[in-house]
């Protein structure tokens, strides 16, 4: 049986309390601080607090994390959506593929059940991403996925004391 969220190789779950480990292993990664905000270690304690508090409805929280999962029940990476607009029908999308599993096509997979679970399930009419333009696999990735450019942000993004362009994807539906 094929999962509702996923394909016969990978599926989307919900977080559960012992993804624990993997949350704190993937936050606290600071080679992935280059592309997102982040500037300082999670907790354990405010992961679990975040595990806890989580509801899964993104209409209540206006973001929903999920973990890709191969169908072999390897947990490869999570997928955020966040600065959901339900007025609009859009959102941020985040996805992170573990290292080892990279260059495999479980990223070209995972956006497939992404795009195909926004848009049918969350009713999104648009995801949108922000990348770095320097980083060529993440852009080619997104843009083989059927997610276009729209625009560049100039020096958007501060890493040490280099400002970087960065590319602003979408995907309407």
């Amino acid at each position: 049986m094929i999962p509702l969220m996923g394909s016969e190789n990978m599926h989307l779950r919900a977080l559960e309390p012992p993804d624990l480990d993997l949350l704190y292993g993937w936050e606290n990664d600071a080679s992935l601080w280059a592309v997102t905000d982040t500037i300082a270690p999670y907790s354990r304690k405010t992961l679990w607090e975040y595990l806890q508090a989580n509801t899964g409805d993104i209409y209540k929280t206006q973001q929903l994390r999920l973990i890709i999962t191969l169908n072999n029940g390897t947990d490869i990476g999570p997928v955020d959506f966040f600065t959901f607009s339900p007025f609009n029908n859009r959102a941020e999308l985040g996805l992170y593929i573990a290292e080892d599993y990279r260059g495999k096509g479980y990223g070209r997979l995972a956006l497939q059940i992404i795009c195909d679970y926004a848009e049918r399930h969350i009713g999104l009419r648009q995801l949108y991403v922000y990348i770095r333009t320097d980083n060529e696999s993440c852009l080619k990735l997104f843009t083989n996925s059927g997610f276009t450019r729209a625009g560049i942000l100039k020096a958007w993004v501060k890493r040490g004391t280099t400002y970087y362009d960065t590319a602003l994807l979408q995907r309407l539906f």
